[in-house]
């Protein structure tokens, strides 16, 4: 009777060391699932950090190629402006050149008349 005593208390020990070890358990259980909580919202966050990073880059882009655009725009009409300025000087002086070609014609044929009269 006595050893159905010491194997039931023994019994009862463990039993009840049982109970403390699962009762850890779900504890450790209950803090594994509320670290995993927490990292999903971290990753939540991360995430909607990242998408607003992303819409910020991708505004800034934008808003460079924009600028280029505009100072592309402004290079080429001033590089024709130059080029319409360039092509009428270029005309002017090609007439005046014209002009007095014809004049040194007209010259010579006087001379040339004034010749035949003598």
């Amino acid at each position: 009777m006595n050893t159905k005593l010491y194997v039931l208390l023994a019994a009862s020990v463990l039993a009840l060391s049982a109970c403390n070890k699962s009762e850890e358990a779900a504890a450790s259980a209950d803090q594994a699932q509320a670290a995993a909580t927490d990292a999903a919202a971290a990753a939540g966050d991360a995430a909607t950090a990242a998408g607003d990073a992303a819409a910020a880059a991708t505004d800034a882009a934008a808003t460079a190629t924009a600028d280029a655009a505009a100072q592309a725009g402004d290079a080429a009409a001033a590089a024709a402006t130059d080029a319409a300025a360039a092509t009428t000087d270029a005309a002017a002086d090609a007439a005046q050149a014209t002009a007095d070609a014809a004049q040194n014609v007209a010259d010579k044929a006087e001379a040339a008349a004034e010749e035949v009269k003598k």
